[in-house]
């Protein structure tokens, strides 16, 4: 094979990534410079895949890296060292533009608390994203109707956020992270500020989105809400510590 060929086909290899895995996660570090020549590495060689409509929680201690790890997944940070497909594009290499057009197209988001504008209604806080994109007013309006409907908040589009419970917020923020039809949903402590009763509540409305053909990745520190996921990745000093089966789906 000639020298050009096979350069073409290593490139190929580099920009098309792994195939059959939504997430990849390759040797994934991130070192942070802290001044007078000292560094903390929050993630030391992190390697992780994850299907389509996989279901996967992220545990670990504060300070565990978990967040970091989150972050770079979502793209919200770019990593130090290492490579991060999504759908299999190398995403690890994009610049901050491209970065925001991927968090845009393909990731939904669902925080702990809530983000949502006080002052907007629940439909226009779900049509935020369309917005963003340009999507024309009709089609969106429609699609952040349907939103609220699949998660039982029809009653509820024209209410502000002081005017909703705790767990109806965290419904239009799920309902906005579902928008835009992504990739994954990530979701960074979703029942933090939630009593149990209304915890269990969204995460039933996790299984519910997760056996529509959704993936969803879970960063939690609680191992009650991480046994509603699959599979559980512990992560513990920047590094993964275990990656199994939840104990409900274990056999």
């Amino acid at each position: 094979m000639a020298l050009n060929s096979v350069i073409s086909e290593v490139e190929a290899q580099q920009t098309s990534g792994p195939n059959g895995d939504m997430i990849v996660v390759e040797d994934l570090w991130r070192t942070y410079d802290m001044g007078s020549e000292q560094q903390v590495h929050a993630l030391r060689g992190v390697n992780v895949r994850i299907k389509q409509n996989e279901y996967v929680a992220i545990m670990g201690p504060s300070g565990s890296g978990k967040s970091t790890l989150m972050n770079l997944i979502g793209c919200l940070d770019t990593p130090s060292k290492g490579k991060y497909w999504l759908n299999s594009q190398l995403v690890s290499e994009l610049d901050d533009d491209e970065l925001a057009r991927i968090r845009n197209k393909e990731i939904g988001f669902v925080f702990q608390t809530f983000n949502l504008l006080s002052r907007a209604t629940s439909l226009h806080n779900v049509e935020l994203p369309l917005i963003y994109n340009g999507t024309p007013a009709a089609e969106r309006i429609e699609r952040a109707r349907q939103a609220l409907i699949n998660v039982g908040l029809e009653s509820r589009m024209n209410h502000k956020p002081n005017e909703l419970s705790g767990g109806q917020r965290q419904r239009v923020a799920i309902a906005r992270a579902l928008v835009n039809s992504p990739s994954i949903i990530l979701a960074d402590e979703p029942t933090g500020n939630l009593d149990s009763k209304t915890g269990v509540e969204i995460m039933t409305l996790f299984d519910q989105l997760q056996a529509k053909g959704n993936t969803i990745v879970l960063v939690t520190h609680e191992p009650d809400i991480a046994e509603y996921a699959h599979r559980v990745v512990h992560i513990r000093d920047g590094q993964i510590y275990s990656d199994e089966p939840s104990k409900r789906f274990k056999k």
